[in-house]
């Protein structure tokens, strides 16, 4: 797997966390328990911080970056959908980001909210908790989040990072 530290940045990952090797990690990133990192993900902390908690899954090619002034954060047991981009912005616990979204800097998803598939949430946006912020640019429909949903997709995340850990071998 790819990790970096740049200068004096150095990634911190819990020893329970699983990354894939096609993954990539740069700089000041900080991964909690049981979290998963899957191919083609790149998170690059090379301006400033990115934290993200326990049982969260950052899934395929999916892009946190950061900013001098906006860190990313991303909570516990939050899902981060493929091909997302995150950007100086603030993914608070139990949220999900679907595939293929945008969240730019010093927006909040809340928690138990819901970015869908191929949406952009702006700059300075906040969706409320058990919201579904849907379309380009994003508008909010109020409690039509599902944490159901949220929570069966994360403790998916949780049990695939360990099958990966213990089952994952490569054939080439």
């Amino acid at each position: 797997m790819a990790i970096y530290a740049l200068g004096d940045l150095t990634p911190s990952i819990d020893s329970t966390a699983y990354i894939h090797p096609d993954a990539v990690i740069i700089g000041a990133v900080t991964i909690g328990a049981d979290s998963s990192v899957w191919p083609g993900a790149v998170l690059r902390a090379d301006d400033g911080e990115i934290r993200v908690g326990a049982r969260t899954s950052i899934q395929d090619n999916s892009v946190l970056h950061t900013t001098h002034l906006d860190p990313t954060r991303v909570g516990d047991d939050c899902v981060i959908g493929h091909i997302v981009h995150l950007e100086g912005c603030d993914i608070r616990d139990r949220a999900l980001v679907g595939n293929g979204a945008m969240v730019l800097h010093r927006s909040i998803v809340h928690s138990g909210a819901i970015v869908a598939a191929n949406s952009v949430v702006l700059y300075d946006r906040e969706i409320p908790p058990g919201a579904l912020a849907v379309g380009s640019p994003a508008i909010i429909k109020e409690g039509r989040a599902d944490a159901t949903l949220i929570a069966l997709a994360a403790e998916s995340y949780v049990e695939r990072g360990r099958r990966f850990a213990a089952d994952l071998r490569r054939l080439d």
